[in-house]
């Protein structure tokens, strides 16, 4: 079984859908310290001027010692400035109709107090469009135990995972000793960002998959994999 993990982001870039298409199991790791400036509560999208990026207020008293988990949206009123952005700058895209009464029911219709139920909710959403067949696990229904390398370890362990695929940043952490003794084959995702037609001017990359969506549609997913590490390359990998 192929697992992969990682925290609940918000409106994510098209990488980590990628790593999300190669996995079996995905799980959200929201039972992790929360970490300010990170990207659980904000991500980037594209404008007439440039790139923007979209913030969620969350309450920062104490947040250093909370889990994301535990982390409350401080008010609603980012719901409306967040869901006029996004209209104003991809209502002329390809494919913003397809999609508009998701993002009108999430940004003006539902209140969110709880930012990682409204990443996961968003995340599912995200998943079911792209077409990507992936089983959603939350972390916080297990007791994975351990830091960092422990932690992912300890996951693997109690999923029957035969492969973990890290982010390229796994690299700064992980034990591959470890894994190997394990029997779980590691592999760390170098994803190559593609280019595909946006509106305004030149291209811009690393922006969130809302970007991809309102511009390629349902071509999207196949976008996103191309030139990249595939499901098949991993299993032919461990034959």
């Amino acid at each position: 079984m192929i697992l992969t993990a990682h925290q609940p982001v918000y409106l994510p870039w098209l990488g980590l859908f990628h790593k999300i298409a190669l996995a079996d199991v995905f799980v959200s790791f929201n039972q992790v310290q929360y970490l300010p400036k990170d990207w659980n509560n904000r991500n980037r999208i594209k404008t007439s001027a440039g790139e923007t990026m979209l913030t969620v207020p969350v309450l920062g008293q104490g947040h250093r010692d909370k889990a994301i988990s535990e982390i409350e949206i401080k008010d609603s009123f980012w719901q409306k400035k967040h869901w006029k952005t996004i209209r104003l700058n991809y209502q002329k895209t390809p494919y913003f109709k397809n999609y508009e009464s998701f993002f009108e029911d999430v940004y003006v219709k539902k209140e969110w107090t709880s930012l990682t139920k409204l990443n996961e909710y968003m995340l599912k959403w995200f998943r079911d469009t792209l077409g990507i067949n992936v089983k959603l696990l939350d972390a916080g229904d297990y007791d994975f135990t351990g830091e960092k390398n422990d932690l992912v370890l300890d996951m693997c362990r109690q999923l029957e995972a035969t492969t973990y695929i890290f982010g390229t940043l796994g690299r700064d952490y992980a034990d591959v000793e470890s894994f190997d003794r394990a029997g779980v084959n590691i592999i760390f995702q170098d994803y190559n960002h593609p280019h595909y037609a946006q509106l305004h001017g030149d291209f811009i990359s690393h922006l969130s998959i809302i970007d991809l969506l309102f511009n390629c549609g349902d071509k999207s997913l196949e976008i996103l994999m191309s030139g990249n590490l595939t499901r098949e390359d991993i299993i032919s990998s461990r034959i």
